[in-house]
């Protein structure tokens, strides 16, 4: 009795955590794989890095006392080890799980330091202007990708984003040029957002379109309606309704005097800071607030909610109107926020690439802002990667942003699992 009991304490059973299905070993093999191609392909430019060291400006003040030099090669190579490190910690399991994304942050950051050193070898990368470039691409991004987990959350896919740009822009253009007004253009562009939410919320809830096909219509009417408009007003006297005035940069004290980080973060527009702030409500009310834990319900499980007394379809419509609000202000970025005039197709589908960020972000507002500013990233950097003149054909340069998209979503996301009712229209009984 005393040798079987002994006999089964000493035998180990592995724990369930630690035994690996098959599909989640593919997909880490696949995951890891891409990694270790991109940790190669860092450190293979590392190795061929020429023209001694690379400049950073970090600042767009004085350059002699802005300006950090590097060894380029020997800074690239350290990088491309470290990242391949990375990759391969990832494929072997030598790291647990839970830190797997760190490890995919850490390559990340080593591939893009080896491709900067490789880029700047003998020459000056504004490093600040692309931190500031990579904000300013961004902050749209940002707005459209909460506008999308507002209503995904809640169970309605918002293809519409594009659309509520591109009215929110063409709104703030006007208004802007008429009243000369900034806050004035802001709300304007909001309205107009939650009026294209409103058509997507009664067609979707109220109707039980398909949510897809509605999103897609609701692009083409919003681009139809604002390029007529367009042609028809703006083009005619475009002196007095497509001028309008670009908000200004308001400095905060002291935060904005950080070096480096300060002038970027805190040095920003109105519109740039009510990114932020919006960042931090739609986090704390969906997971805080009894709002937002109605919202995440009738997302998951709309039956259970109707079930226990909540309203599904008003929670729903509340959720969709307030994500036009999110999604008015993108779109009022890219003219008074930047460009400074509006013009036909001018959101050129950053409200697509919005839903990306959504979904590489795992449908959380902190996962959807960090994928926003990946994107803004690339934006960003193929711009700057011109102007030094890098050895890459242009066209690959335009393509890279998008490119970037498609990687990430489709090779480094992983298994990602979206509101269970997500789309699925529902009927009372």
């Amino acid at each position: 009795m005393s040798e079987s009991t002994t006999t089964a304490d000493t035998v180990k059973v592995p724990a369930p955590a630690a035994i690996e299905a098959p599909a989640e070993r593919t997909r880490r093999l696949r995951v890891g794989g891409l990694m270790v191609v991109f940790a190669l392909i860092g450190l293979g430019l590392a190795i061929g890095t020429k023209g001694g060291k690379a400049t950073f400006q970090l600042t767009s003040g004085d350059l002699e006392n802005n300006l950090l030099h590097l060894p380029a090669q020997p800074v690239g190579i350290f990088l491309g080890i470290l990242g391949l490190a990375a990759a391969v910690a990832y494929v072997l399991r030598r790291i647990p799980q839970k830190y797997a994304a760190w490890l995919a942050a850490v390559l990340g950051i080593c591939f893009i330091g080896a491709f900067l050193c490789w880029a700047a070898a003998g020459k000056t990368f504004p490093l600040a202007n692309q931190f500031q470039g990579t904000l300013n691409f961004a902050t749209p991004l940002i707005l459209g990708a909460l506008a999308g987990v507002m209503c995904e959350r809640a169970g309605v896919i918002n293809i519409a984003i594009e659309g509520q740009f591109l009215v929110g822009a063409f709104t703030a253009a006007v208004v802007s040029s008429t009243t000369h007004n900034a806050a004035a253009a802001l709300i304007a562009a909001a309205v107009t957002g939650v009026l294209l939410a409103a058509l997507l919320a009664v067609f979707s809830i109220k109707y039980l379109v398909n949510q897809v096909v509605l999103g897609v219509v609701l692009v083409v009417f919003a681009s139809g309606i604002t390029g007529y408009l367009f042609d028809q007003f703006l083009q005619e006297d475009a002196a007095k309704l497509n001028t309008p005035t670009v908000l200004s940069a308001v400095k905060i004290p002291l935060l904005g005097d950080i070096p480096f980080f300060g002038p970027i973060l805190f040095n920003q527009t109105v519109l740039v800071y009510l990114t932020y702030l919006a960042v931090a409500v739609v986090t704390f009310v969906l997971f805080q607030t009894r709002w937002g834990l109605r919202v995440r319900a009738v997302g998951e499980h709309p039956k259970a909610a109707d079930t226990v007394g909540i309203r599904v379809k008003r929670v729903r419509y509340s959720a969709v109107l307030w994500a036009g609000v999110l999604a008015g202000l993108g779109g009022s970025f890219f003219t008074v926020g930047y460009a400074g005039s509006f013009a036909k197709e001018m959101t050129a589908g950053n409200g697509f690439i919005a839903l990306a960020a959504l979904i590489m972000g795992r449908w959380h507002p902190i996962g959807a802002m960090v994928a926003a500013l990946f994107f803004g990233f690339a934006t960003q950097l193929q711009s700057q990667l011109q102007i030094i003149q890098t050895p890459i054909p242009g066209q690959l340069l335009l393509m890279a942003p998008y490119l970037a998209t498609v990687i990430a979503v489709a090779g480094l996301v992983g298994r990602v699992r979206a509101p269970k009712a997500d789309g699925e229209p529902y009927v009372t009984e």
